[in-house]
């Protein structure tokens, strides 16, 4: 049964099948929906990679998003819970 706030259904699935978080996979799909799939795939961003960030950073960013348990993680380990969430 389609979700009204997921747009493309079948990406979000497939996504979803591939273990990408709700969160994410939704965001991928509505962008993709929206604005085509060649537009969100060439999109990029435009800060440094995470690994090249301080760890005072990494702990602002992962404060923002919501990631539980920062505090006692390194930076190895911010850096990947960024990355995946």
């Amino acid at each position: 049964m389609p979700r009204a706030q997921i747009k493309n259904e079948k990406m979000y699935q497939k996504l979803r099948d591939q273990g990408e978080s709700k969160e994410k996979a939704a965001r991928i799909a509505n962008a993709s929906a929206g604005q085509g799939k060649k537009k969100v795939g060439r999109k990029g961003g435009k800060n440094p990679s995470y690994s090249d960030w301080t760890k005072e950073d990494l702990m602002k960013r992962a404060r923002e998003i919501g990631i539980e348990g920062r505090s006692s993680m390194n930076k190895s380990q911010l850096v990947n819970a960024l990355r995946n969430h």
